[in-house]
């Protein structure tokens, strides 16, 4: 059955078709967790609170089309949510638990995430950890399309200019 007709039905309260479409999207919905939590239990367990959430709420939906989006935002919500309740930071044994050769980038790359906003943040790892498409998360953030690519590219451009600045101090 094509998703869009399996999201209609689980709109319309179809429990088999609700089912369907959290499986389709449970993969994706558990990296976001992933993402965000850190923890692989933590992340379960968002899930499933996500899907709660979502099974109470989804006869609100209007357009069908955003179903995945839709789900997507309530995990992103839930998240952020659960580490600002605990206050979630990595501390400096974990990182160096860590093969430090293998994994110089990922902490690099987290170190320079951590210094952009929680909105700038959320678009990084939308537009290019989730791959959502800029008119997605232009109608998950109710907002113009045009204001999702400038605040790309805002944020792109400071990522450049940090690992500009850093490259060049570690060379000095």
């Amino acid at each position: 059955m094509e998703e869009l007709e399996i999201n209609r039905k689980a709109i319309k309260g179809d429990d088999d078709a609700f089912l369907e479409v959290m499986q389709l999207h449970k993969e994706s919905l558990l990296r976001a967790a992933l993402a965000f939590l850190k923890d692989e239990d933590a992340a379960i367990e968002a899930l499933q609170e996500v899907t709660y959430r979502a099974y109470k709420k989804i006869h609100t939906i209007k357009e069908p089309a955003y179903l995945k989006t839709w789900l997507t935002r309530i995990m992103i919500n839930y998240c952020q949510d659960q580490v600002k309740r605990k206050n979630r930071i990595i501390s400096d044994k974990q990182l160096y638990d860590v093969s430090v050769h293998q994994n110089q980038s990922l902490i690099e790359l987290k170190e320079a995430l951590g210094m952009l906003s929680c909105e700038d943040q959320q678009l990084i790892y939308l537009k290019y950890f989730q791959n959502t498409k800029i008119k997605e998360i232009a109608a998950m953030e109710n907002i113009p399309e045009g204001t999702v690519k400038s605040r790309l590219h805002k944020v792109l451009k400071t990522l450049r200019l940090y690992f500009k600045e850093k490259g060049a101090s570690d060379h000095v």
